[in-house]
């Protein structure tokens, strides 16, 4: 423990608070829910009192620490924000009042996005499956790292500024992903405005490579992402266990999830994606190199008029129900420029890959950084 410091039990920082209101069938309340891993509290939704089964619940105030009993070895708790002070929650959410004199409430929020609070909840719960709630008396005896007020709050304060930065830095990558994508449609309109229109089946056919399912071989298969995301590896299947007819997709096929193509789940398979499968929810079309590039026929049908005319070639209900027909696909009409053309759309297409490449990693170093210095500060 570090000079000055000391462990103290969570029951000598936190008085539990109650709060109760009689609940009125013509009143309007907010309900709370709290987000797993310290991610705080939020409006779980606006409720007329007749929609609430009990008729008392307990009432939370700014600046509550409240926890989930069934969530909280999830990192469930956060403390209340002002624009949820009044809002009602049921015995499952405990609240407390944060002793300040003895501890700030900024050094508790660090305190609670650590990892080793989380494996304290974890400790303090109790049950079987699904039925494994956080026991307030142990809760109680945690004991956590306590410095000198005036310590805490510096550290705090210095926490709080690199959270900061980092939100800045997070902000300022989705602005230059919003700047870019807007870029690209405004190159692609001028481009779409000289195309020759024309059917699918004319540029980008389907092409099936249908494999005789070998039993004691395996099948490593490839998945799709929607919203243009895309692809993933899925573990390999073993002949002996797949019921299902599979195909081979190859680098370069432009791949279609028909069960959820309208939501952007189309792709143009990678060279690392060569030789992995797919069942028949997955269509693959081949485009004629001399005519098209499949990186540019995946942008044209992730923008609105794209989508539009998938989600019409996939006629049904919602999720599965909606099911892209490959002759619907093959009929509709695309457009085709100069094959010129597209290689230059295509470099800007590939700046994006890079840019999201390096915004991915400076995100995944940035999610990483304030785990790392509190661990250093609540472990050392």
């Amino acid at each position: 423990m570090k000079g000055g410091w000391s462990e103290v039990e969570l029951g000598e920082l936190l008085s539990s608070r109650t709060e109760v209101c009689s609940i009125v069938p013509e009143q309007q309340y907010q309900e709370v829910t709290v987000s797993l891993w310290g991610k705080g509290t939020r409006l779980r939704r606006k409720v007329s009192g007749s929609e609430i089964a009990s008729q008392v619940r307990n009432v939370a105030r700014t600046g509550d620490f409240i926890v989930s009993k069934i969530d909280a070895r999830n990192g469930a708790y956060g403390f209340i924000p002002s624009e949820l002070d009044g809002a009602v929650v049921t015995n499952d959410f405990p609240l407390f009042g944060v002793l300040e004199e003895r501890i700030h409430p900024r050094w508790m929020y660090w305190v609670c996005r650590s990892k080793f609070f989380v494996d304290l909840c974890r400790s303090a719960s109790e049950g079987t499956t699904n039925r494994v709630r956080l026991k307030e008396s142990k809760f109680a005896r945690m004991r956590i790292p306590l410095p000198p007020l005036p310590e805490q709050q510096r550290i705090a304060a210095h926490l709080d500024a690199i959270e900061s930065s980092l939100t800045r830095a997070q902000k300022l990558r989705e602005k230059q992903e919003a700047e870019l994508q807007a870029a690209l449609r405004s190159a692609f309109h001028i481009i779409e405005a000289k195309a020759d229109w024309v059917e699918m089946s004319k540029v980008a056919p389907l092409v099936r490579r249908e494999v005789a399912i070998d039993p004691e071989a395996s099948y490593p298969e490839l998945g799709i992402r929607s919203f243009g995301r895309g692809t993933f590896h899925k573990p390999p299947v073993l002949g002996m266990e797949t019921t299902k007819r599979i195909f081979e997709i190859h680098a370069g096929d432009l791949v279609f999830s028909n069960v959820f193509a309208w939501e952007g789940a189309i792709a143009v398979a990678q060279p690392v994606d060569h030789g992995r499968f797919g069942s028949h929810r997955f269509i693959s079309c081949v485009c004629d190199s001399t005519r098209v590039l499949p990186d540019y026929l995946q942008f044209y049908f992730l923008t609105p008029d794209g989508l539009e005319k998938i989600g019409k070639a996939s006629p049904g209900g919602a999720g599965r129900n909606r099911t892209l027909g490959i002759e619907k696909l093959a009929e509709i009409i695309v457009p085709i420029v100069p094959l010129a053309t597209q290689i230059e759309f295509k470099k800007l297409l590939d700046l994006q890959t890079r840019i999201r490449a390096d915004a991915v990693q400076a995100s995944q170093r940035t999610t990483a950084l304030l785990p790392s210095l509190l661990d250093r500060i609540f472990n050392s």
